[in-house]
């Protein structure tokens, strides 16, 4: 029988190459936004370089106090948000090897982008930038499943319900991987490594590895996915 490898994470905005890797690296990335959001997490932000060292670019979002909010139910609070980070990312990679090339793209990307919900545009960007680096890995839902209590037995579920037979996670999952129920439910469990990535041009002083994805674009255009890992 043929693998079948299942990746499972939250949706970031505009995530760092580690994660387009992993999802280039499987046959089906389920996106989990049935967790509760997170403040000062990847959910609604990431980092660009600047002359000045690493920045933020945070979506503005509407947060209710101690009540649980899923990722999927986070709405935008300022419409204007994309305007404002598509200027910052202009202002800042103006001198990168493949600007010209590619920033007419990502600044479509942006001025298109005007969803409510926080998972909305969080997924927007990921299909398109999954496109634009030839990413063909199927894109499903945790809604879609039945979502069970334990951390674990949930994702056996979505697995199980998927047919896979190998599951991916990033190394963080370790500390709470029940591995040996995984295995009774016949499915290996694998981590990416995601360690010794291959430098690029990259602007701005100290090479830094954990940026979006767009620093990795803008400074090598089609030839992006020649630094991910196998």
């Amino acid at each position: 029988m043929s693998k079948k490898k299942i990746f499972i994470s939250q949706s970031n905005y505009i995530p760092w190459k580690g994660y387009f890797n992993s999802i280039s690296n499987t046959n089906i990335f389920v996106v989990f936004d049935e967790m509760q959001y997170t403040k000062r997490d990847w959910r609604n932000r990431n980092l660009i370089k600047t002359p000045n060292g690493l920045k933020w670019l945070t979506i503005p979002v509407e947060v209710k106090g101690k009540y649980f909010q899923k990722i999927n139910e986070t709405k935008v609070s300022d419409k204007k948000w994309n305007k404002s980070h598509i200027g910052l990312i202009k202002q800042n990679y103006s001198k990168a090897k493949c600007y010209k090339e590619t920033i007419d793209w990502v600044e479509d990307l942006y001025m298109n982008c005007n969803f409510e919900y926080l998972s909305e545009i969080n997924l927007y960007f990921i299909q398109e930038i999954n496109k634009y680096l030839n990413i063909n890995t199927e894109i499903r839902f945790s809604k879609d499943f039945d979502l069970h209590e334990d951390r674990n037995q949930r994702i056996i579920n979505i697995c199980k319900d998927l047919n896979a037979t190998d599951y991916y996670s990033g190394p963080a999952a370790k500390f709470y991987m029940d591995e040996e129920l995984f295995r009774n439910n016949n499915l290996k469990v694998h981590y990416f490594d995601y360690t010794n990535f291959e430098k690029y041009d990259q602007l701005h002083s100290d090479f830094e590895h954990a940026v979006s994805i767009f620093d990795l674009i803008l400074n090598e255009g089609d030839d992006s996915v020649n630094y991910f890992k196998k």
